[in-house]
């Protein structure tokens, strides 16, 4: 076992990039955060500076090993996780952007996509090889990366050119930090997870490969895609210019949201969580065989720790959760701060009989409706702000419900109790909320910044700092365990309420 006393994992966000350190146990030693911009060019378009991002990402490495005095000899091994399916498109030879970051929010595809379905059939033939959700365990969506690259790619002069000389090169986000941490322009590693790659309607879901009908379909050559490796893989060392001043092995890369279910230590076939972050997302561990999935959620990779093989998952996707709350804080200056919102809430009983539906960029799972957009519904002038504020919270629960019941459709299973994590965790009305909407216990853990845990934790495997995934599962400690307080009357009648509302949600645009 190695004598090295942490692991660091860096979390790259939709609005932050986090460092945190962990010890053996898997307990946070220290932390830094730094926020970055939002960049809004067009209605339904969300871009990042992923120079910015690169900027912050070394900010809170040195920020992190300061905070907590941590010497670079005491670190095993370096993990990332990522906001997925953002988009990144990058010079080879310099490092720089040919274009912001194209997050995983923006709609600016939707037109494409919807002409896509409408050619193709929704779910149906490419060429008349496959489906796009048999190859990819995916659907038609301008969610994910493969249309964000195409965009580049048709509307950057020059792009497509460059990208097929190989000049150019793409990666989400977890792929830009390991190029940038081992080299860059300089040698820098160019790769890949399959949690990552099954991302992007670009790897095969079966071989765990790039899929040559899924890069011919939408034009995307194959010398600007990384290789994709296991999720707990030794890929490269950090450079000793770098922010960590000393070689370090980079041995962990997985998915945000990959990287929650297994910092939840959901390694047996069943296990589910939920995260609730800028969205919200929910996985289940469905063993080493996918599963297509027949009520509107996504098949994915969940880690792999060997060439050629992984774990799967089946994935429910909600676009706007906490985002609703910033949307609140930010454009409406209903709260100061995110936490202010449970004061608010519990200063009413319900939220007045109306409902928020946020789907300010479509709906993701289990509707998959690009047309609907939000809604505010059942206002009278008895409403003021803290219903709004309530509506708000008991949006994110009704949305979790909507992935929850399709998922146990999928599966088989239902769920007696759901692991809970992310920063809105931390609201203790929302997760009684939650509970009472659901029906079922929702279990909040000691460690609540479950997605970095689960990357130091694929670092840690595959360097030998942690021995084996039963340590993982150990060192899981429950924090509280909230019940359902609500009747079963009480919950159908809401959750009607909650569907009626978003059937008036949707079909808005053309």
């Amino acid at each position: 076992m190695s004598e090295k006393k942490y692991v660091v994992a860096i979390d790259q966000g939709t609005t932050s990039t986090r460092c945190m350190v962990f010890d053996r146990k898997g307990l946070p030693v220290c932390s830094q955060q730094m926020e970055h911009a939002q960049i809004y060019p067009n209605p339904g378009w969300v871009e990042h500076d992923a120079m910015e991002i690169w900027s912050r990402t070394q900010d809170v490495i040195r920020g992190a090993l300061s905070a907590g005095n941590i010497a670079a000899g005491d670190i095993a091994a370096v993990g990332i996780t990522n906001q997925r399916e953002t988009t990144v498109v990058w010079e080879k030879s310099t490092g720089k952007p040919i274009h912001n970051a194209i997050v995983w929010q923006c709609m600016r595809t939707q037109d494409f996509c919807a002409q896509w379905q409408k050619s193709s059939g929704w779910e149906q033939t490419i060429t008349g090889e496959g489906k796009v959700k048999d190859i990819t365990g995916l659907l038609i969506s301008p969610y994910f990366s493969g249309t964000k690259i195409k965009w580049i790619l048709d509307r950057v002069p020059g792009a497509r050119e460059r990208a097929e000389r190989g000049e150019l090169l793409f990666g989400n986000t977890d792929t830009w930090l390991i190029w940038n941490l081992t080299g860059g322009p300089n040698g820098g590693v160019h790769v890949t997870d399959v949690s990552n790659a099954s991302r992007t309607l670009l790897m095969n879901i079966e071989t765990l490969r790039w899929d040559r009908t899924m890069m011919d379909f939408l034009g995307i050559p194959e010398a600007m895609l990384p290789q994709i490796k296991p999720s707990s893989h030794v890929y490269g060392n950090t450079v000793k210019h770098g922010p960590f001043g000393a070689e370090i092995p980079i041995a962990g890369d997985l998915g945000d949201q990959q990287a929650a279910l297994f910092g939840q230590a959901c390694l047996s076939k069943g296990e589910a969580k939920n995260t609730y972050g800028t969205g919200c997302f929910m996985l289940m561990n469905i063993g080493d065989k996918p599963i297509p999935s027949k009520n509107g959620l996504l098949t994915t990779a969940f880690y792999s720790r060997e060439e050629g093989r992984c774990v799967y998952a089946l994935e429910g996707s909600i676009a706007i959760t906490g985002a609703a709350v910033q949307w609140l804080r930010d454009n409406l200056k209903l709260v100061d701060e995110a936490p202010d919102t449970e004061y608010f809430a519990s200063k009413v009983e319900d939220s007045g009989g109306i409902y928020f539906v946020p789907a300010f960029s479509g709906l993701f799972a289990p509707y998959w409706d690009m047309t609907a957009r939000g809604a505010i519904v059942g206002l009278t002038r008895f409403i003021r702000k803290s219903h709004i504020i309530r509506a708000t919270l008991e949006s994110i629960c009704y949305q979790t419900r909507d992935v929850i019941e399709a998922m146990q459709k999928d599966s088989g299973v239902n769920l007696t109790s759901l692991k809970v994590d992310g920063g809105a965790v931390k609201n203790d009305l929302l997760m009684q909320m939650q509970a009472d909407i659901l029906g079922t216990e929702v279990v909040r853990p000691v460690v609540n910044e479950t997605t970095a845990l689960g990357a130091a934790y694929a670092a840690g495997l595959a360097t030998g700092f942690w021995k084996d995934e039963s340590e993982i599962r150990n060192n899981w400690a429950m924090d509280r365990k909230f019940a359902s307080l609500s009747t079963t009357e009480r919950r159908r009648a809401m959750y009607d309420g909650w569907k009626k509302a978003v059937e008036k949600s949707r079909g808005w645009t053309d």
